[in-house]
């Protein structure tokens, strides 16, 4: 069955001589005597980790939850809701009554006057501002930028002038005699000396060629051809040997692993069935012939009551909450009233449109234009 599902690559084996066969039957028994260990040992790790992570770290994890809910999160929340709300709401009233009334009418009947106040002087002290720069500032800069125009024509003829005359000068007693230096003396001497350059640089060429051309033949006569034969006649036939003992060692590897698997199983099921008979058997007969009839007589005896009680107790408790939450809310009400007064009713605001005596039809209108028209 195993050869059946295995692959056809894998079925197939590589042809191999005496050397390959001498190779693989011992390298497969030292593999599989190393390997059932570390087989054995793996399986066991992981079914450890499965009966852990299944059984043992859920409930676990479930009474570390309750334990930090019980000791962080319900004592943040008591106090949350039952000292800091009340608090900031006291705090809050109080710094309505303290600051926010007393600001608003300091703001409404003090800064708002002193402010359109400034405002008022600002706006004059601007129109005077203007007056000034419209009919005195402007006038003066206008004058000013007439004057400074026409001291600028007159620097800019003079200095047109001087620049044509530079010009002139530079023209004729540089320019002329240095481009007549370049082309009579300077180029032609450059073009000597730049073929001067070409031949000695076609010289010094060929001798590197040759020189290129000699240390290439040494260097294949002394280098690449003994390199080419250690490859060709040590490395290549090492490295087929240690080819073929790797593929050994890996297909032998596979072969100890499984083998090893099916030997860990055995022992396996071996171990959980003597165990199962040893330890689980007597657990649960105690459990069902002992365990749970204790158990439902300390339920229906003991247990129910109390939580009976503790339900009563709690409604009890609910109840004097209530009552102590509404006596409360009363006794700030009364507090609220003996400060501040009975609240002002709210005035009854006027409908749009006035009430008539009859419906409105198709031939009758209410609307202010239709009985002016009418009347």
């Amino acid at each position: 069955m195993d050869l059946e599902k295995r692959p056809e690559t894998e079925r197939r084996q590589e042809p191999g001589g005496c050397l390959v066969v001498a190779v693989r039957i011992p390298v497969r028994i030292v593999v599989l005597v190393l390997v059932v260990p570390v087989r054995m040992v793996w399986d066991a790790l992981v079914v450890g980790w499965r009966f852990v992570g299944g059984t043992v770290l859920p409930p676990v994890g479930r009474g570390l939850l309750w334990v930090g809910r019980a000791l962080f999160v319900w004592p943040f929340v008591g106090v949350w809701r039952y000292v800091l709300v009340p608090v900031g709401k006291g705090l809050g009233w109080l710094g309505n009554v303290l600051v926010v009334v007393p600001a608003g009418w300091l703001y409404r009947y003090v800064l708002t006057p002193v402010g359109r106040g400034i405002a008022w002087v600002g706006r004059g002290v601007g129109a005077a501002l203007g007056w000034v720069y419209a009919w005195v500032l402007t006038p003066v800069g206008h004058g000013v930028m007439w004057v400074v125009r026409g001291i600028g024509v007159v620097l800019a003829a003079v200095g047109l002038g001087v620049y044509t005359a530079a010009a002139w000068l530079v023209r004729y007693l540089l320019v002329v005699p240095a481009l007549a230096v370049y082309q009579w003396v300077l180029a032609p001497v450059g073009r000597g000396i730049a073929w001067c350059a070409r031949g000695v640089a076609w010289g010094v060429g060929k001798v590197v060629t040759g020189i290129g051309i000699g240390l290439y033949w040494v260097g294949r006569v002394l280098v690449v051809l003994p390199a080419l034969a250690v490859w060709r006649w040590v490395l290549v036939p090492v490295g087929r040997f240690l080819a073929a003992v790797g593929r050994e060692v890996r297909d032998a590897l596979g072969h100890a692993w499984r083998v090893a698997g099916r030997i860990s199983l055995a022992v396996g099921r071996f171990l959980a069935t003597l165990f199962r008979w040893i330890f689980v058997e007597p657990v649960r007969w105690v459990y069902r012939t002992i365990l749970t009839p204790v158990g439902h007589v300390v339920r229906d005896t003991v247990l129910r009551p109390c939580a009976e009680a503790a339900r009563t107790v709690g409604r009890a408790t609910r109840q004097a909450l209530a009552a102590a939450r509404d006596s409360a809310r009363q006794a700030r009400a009364d507090v609220r009233r003996m400060l501040f007064g009975e609240p002002r009713e709210r005035e009854a605001v006027a409908r749009r449109e006035p009430r008539g005596g009859g419906r409105r039809t198709l031939g009758s209108s209410t609307t202010a234009l239709t009985n002016l028209t009418k009347d």
